[in-house]
């Protein structure tokens, strides 16, 4: 085996896409299941611009949602919810029976605890004071 050069930085120049598309055929090959597709959903406004958004995927029957954000001026009004609840219909019109994501507990695990998500896992201090808590809901 020939000697390697590691380059460490910032910006990835394409690198983040490349191990998406290699691990994509990894896990295909692996599980047998290559029906993933991305998820991307925005609330706007007349005016386009954003006062919402989400970002995920669908994959092997399972959704994932990897970005929910609002914008601080509509957190409160619904917004969220209802944005999670299209996120969740789509998901399952996919054919998919549960949805993962995470959260920090300076986030808004209270918020995903109301909509019917369970804690299924939590790494303590990431980041330090805090926790990351990964939670799961069924849709069937």
């Amino acid at each position: 085996m020939g000697d390697v050069a590691f380059a460490v930085g910032d910006a990835d120049n394409g690198l983040r896409e490349r191990l998406d598309n290699e691990i994509q055929a990894f896990n295909g090959a692996a599980t047998g299941y290559l029906d993933g597709r991305l998820l991307c959903i925005t609330a706007r406004e007349d005016g386009g611009d954003l006062r919402a958004g989400l970002y995920g995927w669908t994959w092997g029957g399972c959704g994932y949602i990897d970005l929910l954000w609002v914008r601080p001026d509509q957190r409160g009004s619904g917004l969220g919810r209802r944005l999670l609840a299209t996120a969740e219909e789509e998901i399952a019109r996919r054919g998919c029976d549960q949805v993962v994501l995470s959260t920090h507990s300076f986030q808004s695990p209270g918020f995903y605890a109301r909509l019917g998500y369970e804690e299924c896992g939590r790494a303590r201090g990431y980041p330090r004071g805090h926790d990351h808590i990964y939670l799961v809901k069924s849709l069937v």
